[in-house]
């Protein structure tokens, strides 16, 4: 039976970077016999000017119906000025909480090739491997009451709610200690419980949580601290797991340990492994049809939607070592260019990694 794979390149840079992960995918699929089928729609900026709204109906069903999604980027100054309610990242959090992907996999691995792009020092960042788990359907992005008022005086005053339920932390803080038990068996929980009553209840939770992996050692740290030791000393983390909003910030910080966040890819996943597979970075419009974009967190999205989605574990790490075998020939994009290297854009740059890989 096929496995069906939803392709939404998005806006922006979606569908240069787009381009290059499928011809990966689709050699991936012929080399190793796979069974995918690839069907392609429109989210985000693409989808209104389509259809009127940033995800049509269809568009989810279709997503439903399939057994994973490769999303590109949305958004763009285009649809700045439109009802906010129907902006391209409103359809990109539709589909996150339409398809239930509470948990968000994004990991921030320095290539030892890229050390030099990183904006810390070699010996701090040298090594890196760092797994933020981030919950992904609940908190600010998604509460109520949400929206703007008028005070007494005339005034305007906007506000958002920040909730969390014991079943939201319960189930992210168990991906959080899953990974960890399967990695350094280190789990960092990052809140704000000094100041707010969500993170209250999250570390209590997250306590109770612990209690069923005596194998991991969980430590808790305070958000604006774990930001600055990201920093400081980012190789003390293994797994971090937070919330919506704090893994937002983190994961990007992140990204610049590694070089750019064009090397950052991510999963969204449910409860049953079912997800979506995209690059942590924007639609970058200020680089649209360029060509020069980074293609490489998209295509190690494909490997993450390998191995997770459908536990295709060679596979997966067939697409990872073409990368870092591409790197070894010196080959960079203009985000991770670096003396002596050779700068290429993003065909160049996906044509690369195929070739690597129809060679390994």
């Amino acid at each position: 039976m096929s496995k069906q794979i939803l392709i939404l390149p998005g806006d922006g840079i979606g569908p240069e970077i787009m381009a290059e992960a499928v011809k990966v995918l689709e050699l991936a699929n012929d080399k190793y016999s796979l069974g995918f089928e690839l069907s392609h729609d429109v989210i985000g900026g693409a989808a209104i000017d389509k259809h009127g709204v940033p995800l049509a109906d269809e568009t989810l069903a279709r997503a439903r119906a399939a057994d994973a999604v490769l999303l590109g980027a949305v958004g763009g100054p285009k649809w700045d000025t439109i009802e906010r309610d129907i902006r391209p990242e409103r359809g990109l959090l539709k589909i996150r909480a339409q398809l239930g992907l509470f948990g968000n996999l994004r990991p921030a691995i320095l290539y030892p090739q890229l050390a030099d792009a990183s904006s810390l020092k070699a010996e701090i960042v040298a090594g890196l491997d760092i797994l933020i788990v981030r919950e992904l359907t609940g908190g600010i992005y998604f509460g109520a009451p949400r929206g703007v008022r008028e005070l007494e005086n005339g005034e305007r005053q906007a506000y958002d709610t920040l909730p969390y339920s014991e079943t939201e932390i319960r189930r992210i803080a168990r991906v959080g200690f899953d990974m960890a038990r399967v990695r350094g068996k280190k789990l960092c929980s990052v809140d704000k419980a000094n100041v707010l009553a969500s993170s209250q209840l999250w570390r209590e939770v997250v306590e109770q949580v612990a209690k069923d992996y005596p194998d991991v050692e969980l430590s808790h740290m305070y958000v604006d601290n774990a930001a600055m030791q990201l920093v400081r000393a980012p190789k003390q983390f293994d797994v971090i797991v937070t919330d919506n909003l704090f893994g937002d910030i983190l994961s990007d910080e992140a990204s610049m340990l590694t070089g750019s966040i064009g090397m950052l890819p991510s999963a969204s996943l449910d409860a049953d492994n079912k997800g979506m597979y995209e690059p942590c970075h924007g639609s970058a419009p200020d680089i649209a049809g360029k060509g020069i974009a980074n293609p490489l967190a998209t295509i190690l999205s494909v490997s993450m939607m390998l191995r997770y989605s459908f536990n295709l574990q060679d596979a997966a790490d067939a697409i990872e070592k073409a990368v870092s075998l591409v790197l070894d020939q010196g080959l960079r994009t203009g985000d991770i260019w670096s003396a002596g290297c050779t700068k290429v854009g993003t065909q160049e740059m996906g044509d690369a990694v195929v070739a690597a890989l129809r060679n390994l």
